[in-house]
């Protein structure tokens, strides 16, 4: 697999199209980093350690519904492997005027849009939530 972040934002995306409740994902220190953010932000219930069949370690996550539509609207990767994007502190993009969030990867861990904003540093911009 290339792109870890990626796959697990397309099994995001291709659950909540179904009306699944839970996504199992293979588990990484970044992939939990990401999801810690859209915790936080509100987006997903959160996420449980577990294994799968083979022993494999992995991530359950728990997705939110709000009257029954999912709380993501859209998720975006925007730094791919092939094509990285950094940005400063003053270029990391607002999604929606402020109502989406961008995860970034800085030198200070893996945090939101606004975070970064106001510890005042910039990094790769992983993805987009709205």
């Amino acid at each position: 697999m290339n792109d870890p972040i990626g796959d697990m934002l397309t099994r995001i995306r291709n659950s909540q199209m179904r009306g699944k409740s839970v996504v199992s994902t293979p588990a990484s220190k970044l992939r939990a980093w990401v999801l810690d953010v859209l915790a936080d932000e509100g987006y997903i219930r959160g996420y449980e350690k577990g294994t799968d069949v083979n022993g494999h370690p992995t991530l359950e996550i728990s997705l939110k519904y709000y009257e029954g539509t999912p709380v993501i609207r859209e998720i975006k990767r925007v730094s791919t492997p092939g094509r990285r994007v950094y940005m400063g502190v003053d270029d990391i993009p607002q999604v929606r005027q402020g109502l989406g969030v961008s995860i970034v990867s800085t030198s200070r861990g893996v945090m939101s849009d606004a975070a970064a904003r106001s510890q005042k540093v910039g990094g790769e911009v992983l993805c987009t939530v709205f």
